[in-house]
């Protein structure tokens, strides 16, 4: 019984250490996901530091930031042995997207891309036209529960492919593209995240219009899709903070995928990982809280989200 309490007490303390965040510059060395059972994603072992790294606002190219803007979160997460994990910041006052030295490299997105998929349906209704009452409420699942029979049936409404690159010229985005026929598969950066939330936000994805009812369907997410990023936050907070995660431990490379993307009144933040199935899926609820965690301390309190200009 003493070696089995022991043998738990140093698992419970090696997943503790490895979700450590420490206030330092940079994350391990960047790599691209490649997709399809034949060419299975590359895993990232690496554990030394590189620069992190910061986007001007409007800008394409990446350049380190020796020097970032104060108030600027520029913590060191530390991706999990035999895997990939990778983060962006952006400062919703400036523009100013700061992340992890691989902020631009690819991963996929899961159901994280369904927020999109909504968007993309709601902005080209034409201006005096509504969905119907069963659409809007095939909406919500989609949202809310994750509902991935309503995610496939709007893809092949939306022209499949084609969605994904509107996606990419609306929100403008840099490292995406989509993959095949599918939208689980769509492919995404940290950085690119970060973007597509902002492109939410201010209502190019879905419009004047129902900018605000997407924002909301986001607030409200539950069930096994509510972790993440504003687990981070006090739980008065919470639910007022815009959300939408993927997860998927994929079948051609054994590994949990992971997607997380948070909207607040000003800031952004998007975490994408990749890890050894064996480490099961609350592995990754848990990189994804220790995110935000890190990024938003001292940026949150009570009354925050409501007084945010």
């Amino acid at each position: 019984m003493a070696r089995h309490r022991l043998r738990r007490h140093r698992r419970r303390r090696r997943h503790h250490m490895i979700l450590v965040l420490v206030l330092a510059a940079g994350l391990v060395g960047a790599e691209v996901l490649r997709h399809g059972a034949a060419d299975p994603a590359p895993a990232a072992t690496g554990r030394d530091a590189a620069p992190v790294q910061s986007t001007d606002p409007g800008a394409g190219a990446t350049s380190p930031a020796g020097s970032p803007a104060p108030g600027t979160p520029t913590p060191d997460v530390r991706a999990p042995v035999g895997g990939f994990l990778s983060w962006a910041f952006l400062d919703r006052r400036s523009g100013r997207i700061t992340g992890s030295g691989n902020l631009t490299a690819a991963s996929d997105t899961m159901s994280m891309v369904k927020a999109w998929l909504a968007a993309d349906y709601l902005r080209r209704l034409p201006p005096d036209d509504a969905p119907s009452e069963a659409r809007l409420d095939a909406l919500t699942r989609m949202i809310r529960d994750s509902d991935n029979a309503v995610a496939q049936d709007l893809f092949a409404i939306l022209g499949r492919r084609r969605s994904i690159e509107r996606l990419v010229t609306i929100c403008g985005l840099t490292e995406s593209e989509p993959y095949q026929d599918t939208w689980s598969n769509t492919a995404v950066s940290a950085r690119d995240t970060v973007r597509i939330g902002l492109c939410l936000a201010d209502g190019r994805a879905a419009g004047a219009r129902w900018t605000p009812w997407l924002l909301d369907e986001m607030r409200r997410v539950r069930g096994v899709g509510d972790f993440g990023i504003r687990a981070a936050l006090p739980a008065a907070l919470a639910p007022q903070i815009a959300i939408k995660n993927g997860w998927l431990l994929r079948d051609e490379d054994g590994l949990w995928h992971i997607a997380c993307l948070a909207i607040g009144p000003d800031w952004v933040v998007g975490a994408l990982a990749r890890y050894p199935g064996r480490l099961g899926f609350e592995y990754g609820t848990e990189l994804c809280r220790g995110v935000g965690e890190h990024l938003l301390a001292g940026r949150v309190h009570p009354g925050y989200v409501a007084n945010a200009p």
